[in-house]
């Protein structure tokens, strides 16, 4: 039997040709994945959990004490009034993503994304589908709400932020989320806010939109915060009625996330935050090796604000991508991230300075 539809999600995202006849010895910077371990105090609660047994089933929505917790975090450093019944812990960010579209995203609603963005949101929308609608990014890789505005029709369910942005690394400014927020309430248009990269940034500051208005549903997650991808613990708020629409397709999908993983994240919400700031520091001093690296070669980029990419533009992206991957550097071609990126490579600094400094001299002749 074959399995047309998620053989058709990996070819068209562009990322498996990357990896095909890339030599021994190759380095990977197409993997959006922070290359530290999971700090020892959060590993440590996880293993008390098990050895007290913490190995069942819990409530849908999550432990009442992460939830608790969340609804502090929100509060505190989103500026996002919520209760803990309004918050829901999932497998991942993936997940949440998943939810959401699925819960407000009927067949033949448009969903408008970035163009380029993170290339699961538009197949999300396909999936239960919708249709994907591109908006173009600004010369600062940032979504405009005119131009969000200029794609807005009467079919528009949904629409899809993410700041600080995979793959770009572009911080939206505060005035810009207000902006949305706001077009997004007057028009009854969702917003759905993937806020996974909100701790590193550079420059500028992070600025949630839910913080002006009640149809904005914020996802995040521990993955990238604190180095724990493969816990697979995420979490959003949902205001109002949605988060039970949500719970409609949680249930069944999935009947809880990991009773492990939501105790981990519980003692990395709550306990020493020293690790997310030392990540930031080392993701920024990366940052600054690759972009003068670029600069010396004279390749055309933004400067990323925030997470830990790169997006030089390059000509033809897929092109470029594939002469790296012979000279033994895996990046990701733009056009994985939609129409937009084509003429870009998508590169992620979360990897080892001495890898990073070997990625440029293999790619100096290239580029």
């Amino acid at each position: 039997m074959r399995f047309a539809g998620c053989t058709r999600y990996i070819e068209i995202s562009g990322i498996r040709k990357c990896f095909e006849g890339s030599p021994p010895g190759s380095i990977n910077l197409g993997l959006g994945q922070p290359d530290f371990d999971t700090p020892d105090h959060i590993k440590k609660a996880a293993i008390e959990a098990i050895e007290r047994g913490v190995t069942g089933y819990t409530p849908n929505c999550g432990v009442p004490e992460l939830r608790a917790a969340l609804a502090e975090k929100f509060l505190k450093e989103n500026g996002i009034e919520c209760v803990p019944e309004e918050i829901m812990v999932t497998s991942g960010a993936s997940e949440a993503l998943f939810l959401v579209i699925a819960a407000l995203v009927d067949r033949g609603d448009e969903v408008l994304v970035g163009d380029p963005s993170f290339l699961s949101y538009a197949e999300l929308t396909k999936l239960v589908g919708g249709k994907p609608i591109g908006v173009p990014l600004d010369e600062d890789l940032r979504l405009s709400p005119d131009a969000i505005a200029d794609k807005i029709t009467d079919k528009t369910k949904l629409i899809v932020l993410n700041s600080p942005s995979n793959p770009t690394g572009a911080v939206q400014t505060g005035e810009q989320m207000r902006s949305i927020a706001e077009l997004a309430e007057d028009k009854d248009i969702g917003v759905l806010s993937d806020e996974v990269y909100e701790h590193f940034i550079y420059q500028g500051e992070h600025v949630s939109p839910g913080r002006f208005s009640d149809n904005v549903i914020t996802v995040n997650a521990v993955s990238k915060t604190y180095a724990m991808t493969g816990w697979r613990l995420g979490y959003l708020v949902a205001k109002g009625s949605s988060l039970e629409q949500l719970l409609k397709v949680h249930q069944y999908v999935q009947a809880c996330a990991c009773s492990i993983s939501q105790l981990a994240a519980l003692q990395a919400v709550t306990g020493p935050q020293d690790c997310v700031a030392q990540m930031r520091e080392e993701f920024r001093s990366r940052r600054d090796l690759m972009v003068k690296g670029f600069r010396e070669m004279g390749v055309d980029l933004v400067v990323p604000e925030g997470a830990f990419y790169l997006f030089p533009k390059v000509g033809d992206g897929d092109a470029a991508a594939a002469r790296l991957t012979r000279a033994g550097v895996i990046t990701v071609p733009g056009s994985a991230f939609g129409p937009g990126g084509k003429e870009h490579i998508r590169i992620s600094y979360a990897a080892a300075r001495t890898q990073l400094e070997e990625a440029l001299r293999r790619m100096k002749d290239i580029l």
